[in-house]
């Protein structure tokens, strides 16, 4: 026994010789290599696993001649061709897992000898044909499991004499005719899978009153007829969706703690002549779920807004491109639907995992995700052991884009047992098949824990979206944990392609003439009264002078609250000890804001940074510089709740953060003159690689006197001078991605400089740095005027050809420095969790 310690390489070839051996396990490990004739020696073995190993090439025929086996597993693993007809001789066989194999074609004549076998596991093959007669002959078997088996077509009517199974699962198999009408003689059934066939007819009466049958999937299939008035009390999980199914809901629907999914049937709701149509899924089934009951038109739910955005497995996330996706963390079962609090999106789920006694269908990580600004939003997700589906509910009729979010999870990457896991399924959206054997960690190259997106264009023609995750059958059942397979997905967002003009309002078939007049004299009303209060505002505003206020809405600038200046500073604001907030360059002096620390009469702690009177900065631009700022909104970011503008005086409120300022943290001095962001990120990175606290200051250069060391430097192919002659371990490869990403921050053109999206994205390593061929624009700038910031200064073009730049005099070596990583240090104060 060498199981689950992941041994690697081949299996020795003196094994064989061992031949008074009767068991050996060798599963979950990462053997590979073939198996050898040789194996037929072991003529006295009775268990033999290889299962969950990276085994390849052709089964020999020799393995028929182990006649005394009882058990044989070899499913997990790399195997091509097809299964040898000599299997068909090891007459004394149990069990027999080739699941995930890697076999192909048609099941040989020879398995009907196999009469003694009880249990057969034999999904995610490349099995051709239709299911053989011959198997009814394995009358002792009690769990049989057959997914996705392709071609022909084939009808139950071999279980006649398999009355001794407590699990059946033949799932997507192309099954036809109707469920055998001696159903109810298989008194040991405890689960049975018919779902995704072509079964027709009624469902019979008796297959609901068996004694151990808990778990039924009879989905997407046929079945038309009405319900069994009677249920067994065994019975706790029904997934009936998807079929032809008619009538009225019987009593037993009501019971607690049964899960039933009815979605997509014809039922007629009580009290009501409608009845409930494929087309409008959604809105059939409030009455199970105990919600109010609609007109089943689809007008009736359409929203104002058609879009909607999921978070699924988890709870509700703003994401950084400010989507709010709806929180999707609700407790699902085998056969359970749910439509959220709003009732703009609805999910349903079918599905038991195998070998799972307490199945879950969410999954959450920690991790850190790479490919992706929003790491959070792949740390939760939403799985099935079958078949998951999303629905957009009451959506106007046009174009949507439509964006899936992937990220395995619980795989892992390595050379290991547990990496070798394979999660496959389909995407349908609007029952349209769009990837058809849709591998999350093959799209991601793959890699784990890395984000994956997929974009369809789709058209919505009943007022509703389907989204529909679907497992045929294939991918592996129990790596790294038994059940982990089927669909999986993260978060789910849809966009119309159009300017929405849908109604909340249901449409109505009679005229009302009544509401169009008051309509309209309403409408009159109220032109009036805004036409009087426009010639008022404006006589007004004619009397009293013009306030800064004034001018940002004559910019149609959205500005925070402004307040006065004795408002700012109430008694219970009081300076606490001075905070460098912003160092600014006005011809070469150096102007600070002061901190005043307080609280609001709502009880909010505010720090108020008053700006000084040196700087002149136009009211017209501090104004258009409030606008921008309070647009912007990101976790990372100190929030503006208002500001103050009255005279020479000039306030900022912003919530109150004990941590200080970012420089601080990192070295306990102040930047100085912060003319742009991305230069800002260039000094960030400079003083990664260099671990030197540079000291910025206001200095009146010419061109022959820049500091072009840096740009020399990486001219020259020399860009490791620059690193800290402390270091003794450093990656080349990262400095010099370090120092490009420096250099692109701080290029001339705009078209040149990169995204904040990717400059995480190349310092992650996820994306290439292009080649830097251009100096940055503060070497190479002869002119530099900027008014349109208050954090820099409104310098003054300068005839002798200087003007005022960042230059960097260097101090000593940090003394808490420790050697790391440059960009990974750098990717934490971009867009860690901290302030």
């Amino acid at each position: 026994k060498v199981y689950a310690m992941d041994i690697t390489g081949a299996i020795p070839e003196e094994l064989w010789n061992l031949t008074y051996l009767t068991n050996i396990n060798l599963g979950q490990n990462y053997l590979t290599g073939t198996l050898p004739a040789s194996i037929g020696n072991l003529i006295r073995i009775q268990y033999l696993s290889l299962g969950i190993n990276a085994l390849s090439g052709e089964l020999p025929g020799e393995l028929g001649n182990l006649t005394d086996l009882r058990s044989l597993g070899f499913g997990t693993n790399n195997f091509s061709g097809s299964l040898p007809r000599e299997l068909g001789n090891l007459r004394k066989l149990e069990q027999l897992y080739f699941d995930s194999s890697g076999v192909s074609g048609g099941i040989p004549s020879t398995f009907a000898n196999l009469q003694s076998l009880t249990t057969v596991w034999a999904s995610d093959n490349e099995l051709t044909g239709s299911i053989p007669a011959f198997i009814g002959n394995w009358s002792k078997l009690t769990s049989l499991r057959i997914s996705d088996l392709s071609n022909r077509s084939s009808s139950l009517v071999f279980l006649n004499d398999m009355k001794l199974l407590s699990v059946l699962i033949l799932r997507n198999l192309n099954l036809s005719g109707s469920i055998p009408t001696n159903i109810g003689e298989y008194q040991s059934l405890s689960q049975l899978d018919l779902s995704f066939n072509n079964l027709t007819g009624q469902i019979p009466d008796s297959l609901f009153n068996l004694s151990s049958l808990a778990f039924l999937s009879l989905g997407n299939n046929k079945l038309n007829g009405t319900l069994p008035a009677e249920k067994s009390a065994s019975l706790v999980s029904i997934d009936l969706s998807y079929n032809e199914l008619s009538g009225t809901f019987p009593s037993w629907v009501d019971e607690e703690n049964l899960q039933l999914n009815l979605v997509a049937n014809n039922f007629t709701v009580q009290g009501s002549n409608s009845k409930c149509q494929y087309i409008h899924v959604p809105m059939c089934f409030f009455k199970v779920l105990n919600l109010e009951q609609y007109v089943l038109t689809p007008n009736l739910l359409l929203s104002t807004d058609s879009r909607f955005a999921i978070k699924c497995g988890g709870p509700q996330i703003t994401s950084s491109g400010q989507i709010v996706y709806e929180r999707d963390n609700e407790t699902l079962g085998p056969a359970t639907y749910l439509v959220n609090t709003a009732q703009r999106w609805a999910v349903s789920n079918v599905g038991l995992p195998s070998g799972s006694s307490n199945p879950e269908y969410k999954v959450f990580s920690s991790s850190q995700f790479t490919n992706t600004l929003d790491s959070e939003l792949f740390q939760t997700a939403r799985t099935s052991a079958g078949s998951l589906r999303y629905y957009g509910l009451g959506l106007d009729n046009g174009n949507y884009t439509v964006l899936l979010q992937f990220a395995e999870m619980p795989t892992q990457n390595s050379n290991s047992w547990r990496s070798l896991g394979r999660r496959v399924f389909d995407i349908y959206i609007q029952g349209n098949l769009m990837f058809k054997d849709f591998n999350i960690r093959r799209e991601a190259g793959g890699a784990f824990l890395r984000a994956v997106t997929e974009e369809y264009n789709v058209q919505v023609t009943e007022n509703y979206l389907e989204i529909h995750l679907f497992w045929a059958g294939k991918g592996t059942c129990c790596v790294p944990l038994q059940g982990t397979y089927g669909p999986l997905i993260s978060a789910i967002s849809a966009t119309s392609a159009f300017n929405s003009t849908v109604s909340n309002n249901p449409p109505t078939k009679k005229k009302n003439r009544t509401g169009l007049i008051v309509g309209i004299v309403v409408a009159v009303a109220v032109l009036g009264f805004l036409s009087m209060f426009v010639v008022y505002y404006y006589t007004q505003k004619r009397k009293r002078p013009p306030t800064y206020e004034d001018e940002g809405k004559e910019g149609k600038l959205h500005v925070p609250p402004m307040s006065s200046f004795e408002d700012f500073l109430a008694p219970t604001l009081t300076p606490s000890h001075p905070v460098t907030w912003i160092l600014a360059c006005n011809k070469g002096q150096l102007n600070t804001i002061s901190s005043i620390e307080g609280t609001l009469d709502d009880g909010r702690v505010v720090a108020v940074k008053q700006l000084s009177v040196a700087s002149h900065q136009g009211k017209s631009q501090f104004v258009a510089e409030i606008a921008t700022i309070s647009a912007v909104q990101h976790r990372n970011l100190v929030k503006l709740y208002g500001c103050c503008i009255e005279g020479d005086k000039r306030l900022l409120v912003y919530e109150y953060l004990e941590n200080k300022s970012l420089d601080q943290a990192l070295f306990g001095t102040g930047l100085a003159c912060l003319q742009a962001y991305e230069y800002k990120l260039k000094i960030l990175l400079h003083k990664e690689i260099s671990r030197r606290s540079s000291t910025l200051t206001c200095l009146k250069v010419g061109w022959e006197s820049g500091d072009l060391s840096a740009w020399n430097l990486h001219e020259n192919n020399h860009e490791i001078e620059l690193v800290d002659a402390t270091l003794s371990e450093f990656s080349e490869q990262e400095v010099k991605r370090v120092i490009g990403v420096a250099l692109l921050c701080t290029q001339t053109s705009p078209a040149l400089r990169p995204s904040m999206s990717r400059v995480v994205a190349m310092l992650s390593g996820d994306i290439e740095v292009p080649t830097v061929t251009t100096r940055p624009g503060y070497l190479t700038d002869w002119k530099f005027n900027d008014t349109t910031s208050f954090m820099g200064s409104e310098t003054t073009t300068r005839s002798d050809n200087s003007h005022y730049i960042l230059s960097t005099s260097t101090s000593t070596v940090d003394p808490d420095y420790t050697p790391e990583d440059p960009s990974k240090r750098i990717l934490q104060e971009i867009v860690g969790d901290g302030r």
